[in-house]
């Protein structure tokens, strides 16, 4: 299942998941959430922990979404091949409820579109999945985060307040 498009005058298609996507995924991951991950926040409130920085932690987490669903996991990639971005889920059949745990898109195709239409091909996976309701979260520091989902649909519903302390 993939698609053609063009984004801000260049083609790119989304694509699944293939394994040699993995390492890529991760940098990608690093970059994106530079800033406005949970794991970030952590690290600067008491660095390093356990000898594994912020950026370990939070591309472990693509590695936690593929092993879920990686038939839920759909890679952007320019003309050339090259990986620009990409969107995890993870459906939950018996809820009727799609969750969107990672999106990322590469700095320079920010603000083209790519990032909402990595958000549409994971809505259309959940309704070809027969759910109802999709979910995604972002931190109160993420302006693009905060600017996108509202603008596809997306209703703030709660906020969350994360704690952290030293043992």
């Amino acid at each position: 299942m993939g698609g053609n498009a063009e984004m801000g005058g260049r083609p790119m298609r989304i694509r699944g998941y293939r394994a040699e996507d993995r390492e890529v995924l991760k940098a990608l991951t690093v970059e994106g959430f530079e800033g406005v991950s949970i794991d970030h926040n952590i690290e600067r409130a008491f660095g390093v922990i356990h000898g594994r920085d912020w950026r370990w932690r939070k591309a472990r987490q693509i590695d936690e979404d593929i092993e879920a669903d990686p038939g839920g996991v759909f890679v952007a990639e320019d003309d050339r091949g090259e990986v620009v971005g990409y969107i995890t889920t993870r459906a939950d059949q018996e809820s009727g409820i799609g969750w969107i745990p990672n999106l990322v898109v590469e700095a320079g195709w920010r603000g083209q579109g790519l990032g909402r239409a990595l958000i549409e091909h994971a809505l259309d996976h959940f309704r070809r999945l027969g759910l109802t309701h999709a979910k995604i979260e972002t931190l109160e520091q993420n302006p693009i985060g905060n600017h996108l989902y509202p603008a596809c649909g997306f209703r703030e519903v709660a906020r969350q307040v994360h704690f952290v302390r030293e043992l």
